[in-house]
């Protein structure tokens, strides 16, 4: 195993080891503090973190607005409280070792009002920022304006071509590194492009080494691009290490900081990646973003897989095959479908799937009562979380606020599950954790198999670091 030294980045020589930022109230101060007092960058996610009252206790994010727009105003004021709060608790942990920064979804509802309200008001306590799904094109002025280094995050050298000659060249000097997320391999959402098949993963090297190239005709042979997806030992990245062709590299490490003391995730979450198998966390298209996302292949996965697997086409009028009369809701609005779906969905009515659903593509979706109630309510509860958002149908964007399609029941509220599936403490929180999203790189069925972890050890931080360091 080829030496693991120290590089600079945003400033500092730290160890090439950054910890992957996760929202919502997953990449606390507690843990990126841990991270960088351990000698790496470590990460807080500024997507809706928690905040706490003069006791200490995580205030609860309800929202009170009669309107999605008064709602999304109160989901900005949450983000920025909490924000703030991570990186004082981030700041004092690390005790001025290693880099702390600050991650965010450019696809998050106000987004640069967050970023710029946690700033605003975390002066000098927050040394880079991150941010991916979408093209933060914006992202170096908001770090120009406040001197601090930002680090886009990008899965191919097309990607940061785009963002360097319309923005990025005016700000080169507070490049502090390219993050590349592997597409098929990182957690959370992942960009993968129309033309790239979501079930035929790339070897990250090629990509990696086109970017390197890009970014050497731009004068950025010394900027180092930081692997993130797919990365748990080292001892398979040596060839990746002092490598000339693609310069230095920064080794991002998102899934393993899951299972550490300093995790905030319930105990129900831990114990289940500690039983994964491969395969088991998987692509999939259902978040609200467009995106595609890893997750765990959980009963909430396989509930919306379900739901969308009860789906026929269907025409206001009789159209080609479409003749079969069908009534819809409670006052049977007919419309028409073939008379092979007409079978099925007689099947699925007699399973208690009884309640049809409109997508904005011109077909139904069959689902309980009960599940229909929830996905209206959800729908009607919208705080705006995203910039838009394709389960609501929200847009930040005035003066509709609306993204002009109807809201997609195949989707789910991403701002509830995650806030559900972070805050599950106590006796019901297995249930919790198997019935809301979990996130996860591909690559975490390893905690099963990577002897670090047998006799259900659970490290701390700079336990994890210190074993990253020898290669493993």
């Amino acid at each position: 195993m080829k030496a693991i030294n120290a590089v600079r980045l945003g400033g500092a020589e730290i160890l090439p080891l950054v910890e992957g930022g996760k929202g919502v109230s997953v990449s606390t101060g507690e843990s990126a503090g841990a991270w960088a007092e351990a000698g790496g960058a470590g990460t807080i996610s500024i997507v809706n973190a928690d905040s706490y009252d003069e006791n200490g206790n995580v205030v609860p994010q309800i929202y009170r607005g009669k309107t999605r727009r008064e709602r999304h105003e109160e989901l900005i004021d949450y983000a920025i409280r909490g924000g703030i709060a991570q990186a004082r608790i981030a700041h004092e942990r690390a005790g001025g070792k290693g880099r702390i920064h600050a991650n965010i979804l450019w696809e998050m509802g106000g987004a640069e009002q967050v970023i710029t309200g946690v700033l605003e008001g975390a002066k000098g306590l927050i040394q880079g920022l991150t941010c991916g799904a979408g093209m933060p094109y914006r992202l170096s002025e908001i770090a120009t304006r406040f001197g601090v280094h930002y680090y886009p995050i990008i899965s191919s050298a097309r990607a940061f071509n785009a963002l360097w000659k319309r923005a990025y060249s005016k700000s080169s000097e507070l490049l502090g590194g390219v993050v590349y997320e592997d597409p098929w391999r990182a957690g959370g959402h992942n960009g993968l492009s129309n033309t790239e098949n979501p079930l035929a993963p790339e070897d990250p090297y090629p990509r990696v080494a086109a970017l390197r190239k890009l970014m050497r005709t731009f004068g950025l042979g010394d900027t180092p691009i930081i692997m993130a997806g797919g990365v748990w030992w080292l001892e398979e990245w040596q060839d990746w290490i002092d490598n000339p062709e693609l310069g230095p590299i920064v080794f991002q490490f998102g899934t393993r900081p899951l299972l550490t003391t300093e995790s905030p995730i319930p105990e129900a979450w831990k114990a289940r990646l500690r039983t994964l198998k491969k395969g088991d966390v998987y692509l999939n298209r259902f978040s609200p973003t467009g995106f595609y996302s890893s997750a765990v292949n959980n009963s909430f996965l396989q509930e919306l897989r379900e739901r969308s697997e009860r789906q026929v086409a269907f025409s206001p009028e009789p159209l080609g095959e479409l003749v079969a009369s069908y009534g819809v809701g409670a006052r049977k609005r007919e419309v028409f479908v073939t008379e092979a779906d007409l079978l099925r969905i007689r099947a699925w009515e007699a399973d208690g799937f009884t309640d049809a659903m409109r997508t904005q593509d011109s077909t139904l979706i069959f689902v309980t009562p009960e599940r229909a109630r929830e996905i209206v309510a959800d729908q009607v509860a919208c705080m705006g979380c995203l910039s838009e958002c394709r389960f609501s149908n929200w847009s930040q964007k005035p003066p509709e606020y609306s993204n002009g399609h109807r809201a997609d029941p195949r989707s789910f509220c991403i701002q509830k599950t995650l806030q559900n599936i972070a805050h599950a403490h106590g006796p019901d929180e297995e249930e919790i954790a198997d019935h809301n999203l979990m996130f996860g790189g591909t690559n975490a069925w390893r905690f099963a198999t990577d002897p670090f972890y047998s006799n259900g050890f659970v490290p701390t931080v700079k336990q994890l670091v210190e074993r990253i360091m020898t290669g493993r």
